[in-house]
């Protein structure tokens, strides 16, 4: 499932069709998104690196972390350095979001400094329209056969909705998956954060959705239980939801297990044991919900009347008449000759007569009058 979204993101978009988009939705109960978006940012790097994505290069977003925390994710990962600086432009929206650190003259030269190198510095996240600008700009500066596709990635959407509005943010993702230049967008948001109504808007425009859920509920139902169990069972596992949302309005529904490493994430099938049914669960009836091993049997010997039965015998299918006798042969079976004269025969020695009585003398013939309105009911 995981590898679907990998291999979605890698391919990018169909001519004619929006890029593919994908939101990663974690909360506290399980704070793994950041770990999921990291395993996807790396993997799709490592496939532009090599020449095997439709997209020439990426642009990050970094909100949440700073540019030197990604340059050395990518360098733990095994990426080579010289390969990510030509396929990876990042535009820091970390280090100086509203710019009062610009206007701090004794800190800019020192700021300037630390932030040499590790990207373009954006200092006015509020400006929607100027985002999408220095996005577009960053993604031009890549190189390639054809028409030249680039990526995007926001680690942290939940950032951009503590300056802006919704319905901003959503016009502002829904223009970057519009534009014939992106490949493929994804991004993360804290889903407990914000009202559901936020998440919505953003699953609306998505293609692909990621849900991370706790893998041990707590014992309140709340998760703000703080057992050490509990915080180590979700700290480190979590159920891992996708829904994928086809052209044809087809929704596709998968489900993993997610395991954090020391090495990364690692994704797995869902254990059996997990997908049983609690048999508590089920309602208290008085009656049976599940055959025994004797039913099913007696079930499977029911002989249906429009089944062949297969013993060598001639196929006999029950149409619906009255069954004869054995020896007795069906007259719609007969020569034509003998039935009809059969026929005739009854036709002329039995007469049939119908015979109407009205319920009383006032009655009119054909009267549609219901004759029931008389009752008192």
């Amino acid at each position: 499932m995981a590898e679907t979204i990998c291999r979605t993101l890698r391919d990018g978009s169909l001519e004619g069709e929006q890029s593919p988009a994908l939101t990663i939705k974690d909360s506290l109960q399980s704070p793994l998104g950041s770990h999921v978006f990291d395993h996807f940012l790396s993997t799709l790097v490592s496939h532009i690196s090599a020449g095997k994505s439709q997209a020439s290069g990426l642009v990050l977003v970094a909100f949440d972390r700073s540019p030197s925390f990604y340059l050395d994710l990518f360098k733990t990962k095994g990426l080579d350095a010289s390969l990510v600086d030509k396929s990876v432009r990042i535009l820091d929206c970390y280090s100086d979001p509203l710019g009062w650190k610009d206007r701090l003259l004794h800190s800019t030269n020192a700021e300037e400094s630390i932030l040499k190198g590790s990207g373009t510095v954006f200092k006015n996240v509020r400006d929607v329209n100027k985002l999408l600008s220095s996005i577009l700009d960053l993604g031009k500066g890549f190189t390639g056969e054809g028409k030249v596709r680039f990526a995007v990635a926001i680690d942290l959407v939940s950032i951009m909705l503590r300056h802006v509005s919704l319905p901003s943010v959503a016009g502002f993702l829904n223009n970057l998956r519009s534009n014939d230049q992106i490949s493929c967008i994804f991004w993360l948001i804290h889903s407990d954060l914000h009202e559901p109504r936020a998440s919505a808007a953003l699953e609306y425009i998505s293609t692909m959705v990621a849900s991370l859920e706790p893998m041990m509920q707590s014992s309140d139902g709340q998760g703000t239980s703080g057992s050490l169990l509990w915080l180590e069972e979700n700290s480190c596992k979590a159920k891992f939801h996708v829904r994928l949302k086809r052209c044809n309005g087809r929704v596709k529904l998968l489900y993993e297990e997610l395991h954090t490493e020391q090495a990364g994430i690692r994704f797995e099938a869902a254990s059996s044991v997990r997908t049983i049914v609690n048999q508590n669960l089920l309602p208290r009836v008085q009656f049976n919900l599940q055959l025994s091993d004797k039913e099913r049997v007696d079930r499977a010997r029911v002989v249906l009347p429009f089944e062949h039965q297969g013993n060598g015998e001639a196929i006999q299918i029950y149409d619906g008449r009255r069954s004869l006798s054995e020896g007795q042969k069906d007259p719609y079976l007969m020569q034509p000759s003998a039935f009809s004269h059969k026929m005739n025969t009854q036709t002329n020695n039995e007469k049939g007569e119908i015979h109407y009585i009205r319920d009383s003398d006032d009655e009119r013939p054909d009267s549609d009058e219901d004759p029931d309105d008389d009752l008192d009911i």
